[in-house]
């Protein structure tokens, strides 16, 4: 696996796991990381430089979730009309 190949795999695992970027313990932590660690850092030296061949190569594209639609307003109760008041009996 090459170089490019590496880093293409590192950015869109990351992107599919929705960050940027990652400390190298929680990297490490990963069953499912497309790359062993050591095969990284033997490429690149340093877990920071892995890191930053890859922002500058292929910059990690994180998918953000469409905001949720706005539920609609819940419609108000129309006040009851007013009892009318009734009108005085007349008297002989």
């Amino acid at each position: 696996m090459t170089r490019n190949m590496m880093l293409k795999a590192l950015s869109e695992w990351l992107g599919s796991k929705g960050v940027e970027t990652m400390s190298l313990a929680d990297y490490k932590a990963c069953a499912d990381a497309p790359v062993k660690d050591m095969y990284l850092r033997r490429a690149f030296g340093t877990w920071t430089r892995v890191l930053s061949n890859m922002n500058k190569w292929y910059p990690v594209q994180v998918k953000k979730a469409a905001p949720a639609p706005k539920a609609a307003p819940k419609p108000t109760p129309k006040p009851a009309p007013a009892p009318k008041p009734k009108a005085p009996a007349k008297e002989d």
